[in-house]
């Protein structure tokens, strides 16, 4: 019998989550963005699933953050148009850049220089990025019209030129630095008359005023909530991925007696502990304090004690069916139906939901439902 730890992955809600995002954006294209393995889900299965939906519904293009991303993504069969966001990292990635037929983020100098030396046989589409506030990648404002006339002056190397942004705040309540960057970016797109792509998933998600030509949906595909503060645009999201285990092992425990590691967790109460086979060293992370939530037979538990390599222990006390074989949900979706966000999950081991989702580890089987939508 194989460990019973597994990340199901539910590309129907995959699929819902990007139709959600076309449609607080109908007038926008919606970028699909799959970097990280689609953050951890699995890029090849995920951009297959999102390939599967009809003609006018299913993404016009795709993101990842490198070249090794993006043949891996052709050599799945993936034929649809993808956007290098950083680019290339060297001149000599050009040629393949073309051979795979990609689409070019230029961040610096050397990248325009590279790409108009280069003369490739057919022009290259080119999504101009700007720094607006980042302060991470892209062109100064005052730097881009000159960039944009070079790179639109040479016809034979590049084409549909666009330009993007990142938002640094569209998350935060506070929308005072977003709305500078957004002005920012409105300005230049006037004045070059260019098309703009600037909206992330929280920007996709609250600032219709910043979806443009297209819209980059990130995180908010695979159902996890990017805002401070939910909105009824956040509560349709579902959750792509559920890490599911079991109950390996039961422990009665005395008035005091501890748990794992340097005895952190101290029974206040004759309790009962389950031992649960999902470890950091399965990417769950060690930093989880006492009390971080866990599904128990679809039932609230906590965490008791510090996570080990290939297990952690859970206080079921409360829970009178939890036994050795008994379904564990670390986050996601339990089987009868009650939901435990990643993002609540994240919180509790002071982090944020992209590091849990990109941090399970290959050790973990990917099991994928909805294949055959």
């Amino acid at each position: 019998m194989a460990r019973p730890l597994v990340a199901d992955i539910d590309l129907d809600a995959l699929r819902h989550n990007y139709c959600l995002a076309r449609e607080l954006a109908p007038h926008s294209q919606a970028l699909a963005v799959i970097k990280a393995d689609a953050y951890g889900h699995g890029s090849v299965a995920c951009a297959a699933a999102l390939e599967s939906l009809p003609a006018g519904v299913r993404p016009p293009a795709f993101a990842v953050a490198s070249i090794e991303e993006a043949e891996a993504l052709r050599e799945g069969h993936i034929e649809a148009p993808i956007v290098l966001l950083e680019g290339i990292f060297e001149a000599g990635e050009l040629a393949r850049v073309e051979a795979l037929g990609l689409w070019l983020a230029v961040h610096s100098e050397w990248q325009v220089n590279a790409l108009l030396a280069h003369r490739p046989a057919r022009p290259i589409p080119v999504w101009l990025k700007v720094d607006s506030g980042m302060h991470r990648l892209g062109f100064t404002p005052e730097e881009v019209t000159d960039v944009w006339k070079r790179l639109t002056e040479s016809p034979e190397c590049v084409t549909a030129v666009q330009l993007m942004s990142h938002f640094a705040t569209a998350d935060a309540v506070d929308d005072g630095y977003f709305r500078q960057q957004l002005a920012c970016m409105r300005e230049l797109a006037q004045r070059l008359d260019v098309p703009l792509c600037l909206a992330n998933s929280p920007a996709t998600l609250a600032w219709p005023e910043a979806h443009g030509a297209w819209v980059r949906p990130g995180v908010m595909l695979y159902g996890s909530d990017p805002l401070e503060v939910a909105s009824d645009a956040t509560r349709r999201l579902k959750p792509v991925m559920t890490l599911r285990s079991e109950i390996i092992a039961m422990r009665d425990l005395n008035i005091g007696e501890a748990v794992g590691y340097a005895g952190r967790w101290r029974a206040p109460r004759p309790s009962r502990i389950a031992v649960v086979a999902c470890g950091y060293g399965d990417g769950y992370d060690r930093h989880a304090v006492d009390g971080t939530p866990v599904l128990v037979a679809g039932q609230p538990a906590s965490l008791a004690g510090k996570v080990s390599m290939d297990m952690l222990t859970v206080d079921v006390t409360d829970i009178a069916e939890a036994g050795i074989g008994t379904e564990v949900v670390l986050w996601g979706e339990a089987s009868n139906g009650r939901v435990l966000s990643v993002d609540t999950v994240a919180r509790h081991c002071d982090t944020i939901s992209y590091t849990l989702l990109t941090g399970v580890l290959p050790r973990v089987p990917r099991r994928y439902l909805g294949l055959d939508a």
